[in-house]
């Protein structure tokens, strides 16, 4: 795959648990390349365009509220193959699915809840990390 930028997010209930510490370095053990991070209250205009390809489906609002209702951790992580490999560190967006040893796996308790967000392939990867850096980050 080569090297890849992605944007992972540390949901609030991530930041209430206090586990961003070991989010960070699960990604740092691997080697990857930590170039954004930022703490931010996210506003419901910025919820509703991070999670646009959801509008009209039933749990959007649930989303928007969700993500609206805490502090986040907004990271951008470069790395070769990081989009795939983060997306197993992660475990399944479903943590009754998502295999002992990844963060949902340890942490998440529930779906609506799974502490984290990873961009799920190069095309999300752009338009997210454009939604939360600013422009010109994205190369």
């Amino acid at each position: 795959m080569g090297i890849e930028r992605t944007f992972i997010a540390i949901k609030p209930d991530g930041t209430s648990k206090k586990l961003v510490g070991r989010v960070i370095q699960k990604f740092e053990d691997l080697d990857f390349d930590l170039v954004g991070l930022k703490l931010i209250k996210v506003t419901k205009e910025l919820a509703e365009k991070h999670y646009g390809e959801h509008k009209g489906k039933p749990f959007f609002d649930d989303l928007v509220k969700f993500i609206t209702s805490g502090p986040v951790v907004a990271m951008a992580w470069e790395g070769e193959s990081i989009i795939e490999i983060s997306r197993k560190i992660l475990g399944s967006t479903d943590p009754v699915k998502a295999a002992p040893g990844s963060i949902r796996g340890d942490f998440a308790t529930n779906i609506a809840k799974n502490i984290v967000h990873a961009s799920d392939s190069p095309e999300s990867a752009i338009r997210e990390l454009g939604i939360f850096f600013s422009e010109g980050f994205v190369d």
